[in-house]
This record gives structure tokens, sequence and C-alpha cells, in this order.
């Protein structure tokens, strides 16, 4: 009998989350903007000192409110990095704007800062950077181009809660910024984001954008008699059985972080010796950065050694996966002009990086397994 199947990833599974949705339902409150949603914004809020945290019901969407936020016009540029999910560029693109892409630093895997003031043109609106694996961007020197340039910036930090630069949070730094809740993130409730508005004059706006573009947060505040149609907007809100979910999330979330932090170091150090033989990368943390430890990757020697690694761990059933495919030769990223070498670092990196299984549940057993099939392999 074959050994048994390791995933790449498996949900936290936090006890007292199914005692909150119990309690949710018992409430009989299991829309949006009920306890656990308000509790949840309240715990985020301070963890990362913000303004206000929105809950959404994805990424997805809290990057919507944020081009909603821009008042974008068909025409306007907004960059970001090539080397990103999808969603991304779908919410700037969905309000007419062209995703201008940008290349990526070689080591951090995040948008290169040296390449951001060229892309620039009369028709840039905002830049948009995405803390790839948890690690911060090079946000000093990305806030001084674009305070010079008056662009507002949107941090895209599905991957960085708990993560910072410079001793501040990943998620502070922009004028908005981004957070998933999804399953495959540190923290979970299966679908769910939040948009952390650091800019507190959108704080009303954000919340009417939210709430299918009507005042209704102001009427469960008390604020007005009755509510109505205000602006444009959508369904956003999360609802409060996934809110009671994640809020049991985040009670465990010191020990969600200890687990993953002792699992990275783990690969990490193991791996250094056999990465060193045979030409492989290992992660890249800067010493001001602080990882907030979301996923582990390797970058293989080329394709083709990255394809025979996925081959060789998954002959001993072990789920490894690539990432992102750049999205400027995407079909649709090729309708805004994207095109092969316009960038080579992107495209480098995303044919060679391999993503090793990586969740707070796996076992020292399991990831022992993972790193003795890795040193098997010989690119």
């Amino acid at each position: 009998m074959g050994e048994s199947y390791l995933p790449f990833n498996r949900p936290w599974l936090a006890p007292r989350s199914l005692d909150h949705a119990r309690q949710a339902f018992a409430q009989h409150h299991t829309s949006g903007n009920g306890p656990f949603g308000r509790q949840c914004e309240r715990w985020l809020a301070r963890r990362l000192k913000a303004p206000r945290v929105l809950l959404t019901t994805s990424c997805t969407h809290a990057l919507e409110m944020a081009a909603l936020l821009l008042d974008l016009e068909p025409g306007d540029e907004v960059l970001m990095p090539s080397f990103t999910f999808v969603s991304t560029a779908n919410a700037f693109a969905l309000r007419g704007a062209r995703p201008v892409f940008v290349d990526i630093r070689a080591d951090t895997l995040n948008i290169d800062e040296n390449r951001i003031e060229a892309a620039i043109t009369r028709r840039t609106r905002a830049i948009v950077v995405v803390h790839y694996g948890g690690v911060g961007c090079e946000m000093d020197a990305i806030l001084r181009i674009a305070r010079r340039r008056r662009l507002p910036v949107i941090e895209d930090n599905a991957h960085g809660l708990f993560g910072a630069y410079r001793g501040r949070p990943l998620g502070t730094w922009g004028d908005y910024a981004t957070l998933s809740f999804h399953e495959t993130k540190n923290i979970s409730c299966g679908e769910g984001g939040a948009l952390v508005v650091n800019r507190k004059a959108s704080i009303g706006r954000a919340e009417v954008i939210r709430e299918k573009g009507t005042d209704r947060s102001r009427f469960l505040r008390g604020e007005v008699d009755k509510y109505t149609w205000q602006s444009l907007g959508s369904s956003y809100v999360l609802s409060d059985t996934l809110a009671a979910i994640l809020y049991g999330q985040l009670e465990d979330s010191a020990e969600i972080q200890r687990r993953r932090q002792s699992l990275w170091a783990t690969y990490d150090r193991a791996l250094r010796s056999w990465a060193g033989r045979n030409s492989v990368l290992q992660p890249t943390v800067p010493a001001h950065c602080r990882s907030s430890h979301h996923l582990y990757h390797l970058i293989l020697p080329n394709q083709r050694a990255r394809d025979g690694f996925i081959r060789h761990l998954a002959r001993q059933s072990i789920n490894a996966v690539f990432h992102y495919v750049p999205l400027h030769l995407s079909p649709m990223g090729r309708k805004f002009g994207g095109k092969r070498g316009a960038c080579p670092v992107a495209e480098s990196r995303s044919a060679a990086l391999v993503r090793l299984p990586f969740h707070a549940g796996m076992s020292g057993p399991d990831q022992e397994r993972v790193i003795e099939a890795i040193e098997k392999f010989r690119p």
C-alpha cells in the first residue's frame, strides 16, 4: 500500500469557530453587520492600529471596493505587479481602468520599486502593491514615488496579515489595503476578506459602497431614521455565520502563527544544504521585514527542473504546486498590451517556482516526509 496523500493545504479548524457559529444561529442573526462581524472588525482594527476595517465577502470584493473609492474612469491606468492573482487586475479593469504591469524583484518577488516611476504616465491614477508570501514590498521607496506623483497606494495584502515592514504592520502603509480569509490563507472562514481603510475621510463612503450604495450602516447605528440609495455600491457584507467562524480563527491566531513560523523555519533550515548543492533558491526575507509565513516556496534552476520536481513529489503522494502565471502573458493581459519579454523577472521566476505543502496543522512527521523526498531529487 502506498503512503497516505499529503495535501498542499488544509484549513485550520478552530474549535471555538463552531461554537460561535451555533451562537450566531441561536441569536437569529446570520446576515451581515452582526455581532461577530463587528467583533472581527474591532479585533483587526486594534491589531493593525487602523482607523476602520470592513469585513467583505472576499479579498476580491475588497479590491473592487478600493477601485470604487478611487473613482476610476475608462482610460485611467493602475500600476501593479504582473506576478499576482487575477483579482488584483480584475477589480480595476471592471471600472474601465487599464492595468499596467510592472516587473518584480528577483529576490522577494514583490513589485520592483525601481521600475515604478518609468511606468507612470499622465493617465496613472494609483499604484497597487502585493506583499508576496507575506514579505513586505519596499514601502519607503514606493511611498516616496506615490507622494511625489500624488498617487494613492493600495496594498493587496491577501498574504500578509501579521507581517510587518520596518516594524509596522503590512496593510497600514497605503491609503487602502485588502485582506483575504480564503481557505488557503493563514486565517480563514472558507471565503472572506476585508478592506482596511487607512484614509479616515473615506470611511463613510466605504461603508456606503459595502452596503449596496446605501447609508444602511448609519441607520443601524441610529444616526438616520431610514436608509436609501446614496451612490454606486454592491453587496459586499460578510455573513455573520462566516464572521463567527472567522472570529474563532482570530482567537487562535497566535497558535496558528507560532505553528506556521516553526514549519517555515524548519523547511528553511533543513533544505539549505540541498538547495545550495542544486542551485535552488530559497525565500528571501529582508532584515527589515517580518514575514507572515503564508507560504514556503523554492525556485528551481528552470521550468524543466520545476516540473520534474512536482512530478517527483507527486509519485510519493505529496502535493506541491506552482503559483501565478504572469498576468501580462494571459489572454486578458495581452488585450491590455502585455507581451512576452515585458516582465522578464516575473516570467523566469514564475516558470521555476514551486510551493511546498504548508499549513498550520501539518505534523512534524509529515513535514519530515516532504523534506526526505526533496533531498532525493536532483534537478
